[in-house]
């Protein structure tokens, strides 16, 4: 399966046309979200290339120190980004760390809010539901990659994955459970949740009620698929991805039920 085309003398990969898609819908949905709130649309668009720089700039670091077996494998560890600059920097040649692309992103919104002088809380609260889009869309790259796929299957949705992208001990297995078919409708699921609880108790939320929801969302649900992730990434042993997720929930469901004891008022969001 081809995972790109050549534009004369440049190769366009799928798995970044399915990134900007992802992020130029997402900030479509977030741009909506704003003008329901009340705010001018056009900031969401003057935000997404903080975004995109952040994410970008945090997926790739978190890739270079987590890196897959698979990278691994092909000697490409931290140990040698760190030693070679210029391979580090080539997110081209593919390698990016969906949890390093959130903290990145909020990060530059961070940085966004204070120069314009705007709630970071708020704002978060209207680019999450985009950025579950965002995910949903750009995790389609990983079918053209040949990648991210699950235990060998012989459910009728099974994928084929050619044999020099198996990993050695499945190297006679065909089909394989499509983990990012079922991350991205997680992650629809996920983008439908928060715009209708940011409608439903919009008289009880407070800012940033939204975001922390979709910290304790979708990090549910990447923790349950990595329990069948083959090739999932592994520092001392352990699946530190898994780990983060956990962590990053059970963080999030303390937030939310902190700021919400004892039936206290919402804040105006």
């Amino acid at each position: 399966m081809p995972n790109g085309f050549w534009l004369g003398p440049l190769f366009v990969h799928f798995y970044g046309i399915l990134i900007v898609l992802g992020a130029l819908l997402g900030a479509w949905v977030a741009a909506r979200e704003a003008q329901r709130r009340g705010h001018d649309p056009a900031i969401m668009w003057d935000l997404l290339a903080w975004l995109m720089v952040g994410g970008m700039l945090g997926a790739r670091v978190w890739h270079i120190l987590t890196p897959m077996p698979g990278s691994i494998a092909h000697g490409l560890t931290t140990g040698y980004y760190l030693t070679h600059p210029l391979e580090a920097i080539a997110a081209w040649k593919g390698g990016l760390g969906i949890p390093g692309g959130v903290i990145g992103g909020l990060l530059a919104l961070y940085l966004f809010t204070r120069r314009r002088k705007l709630r970071f809380g708020e704002w978060a609260d209207i680019c999450a539901p985009g950025l579950a889009l965002g995910q949903a869309i750009g995790r389609w790259g990983n079918f053209f990659n040949q990648e991210l796929y699950g235990p060998p299957t012989t459910l009728p949705w099974g994928i084929f994955i050619a044999p020099r992208n198996r990993l050695p001990a499945y190297a006679n297995f065909a089909y394989y459970h499509p983990l990012f078919l079922y991350e991205s409708l997680w992650n629809l699921a996920n983008m439908a949740l928060l715009l209708w609880l940011a409608r439903r108790f919009h008289n009880v939320l407070r800012a940033g009620d939204v975001f922390l929801a979709y910290l304790v969302i979708y990090p549910v649900g990447r923790f349950l698929l990595e329990f069948i992730r083959l090739g999932g990434s592994r520092v001392a042993g352990v699946n530190v991805n898994q780990l983060f997720m956990a962590a990053i929930a059970v963080s999030a469901s303390i937030a939310l039920l902190w700021r919400h004891r004892g039936g206290s008022p919402a804040r105006p969001s």
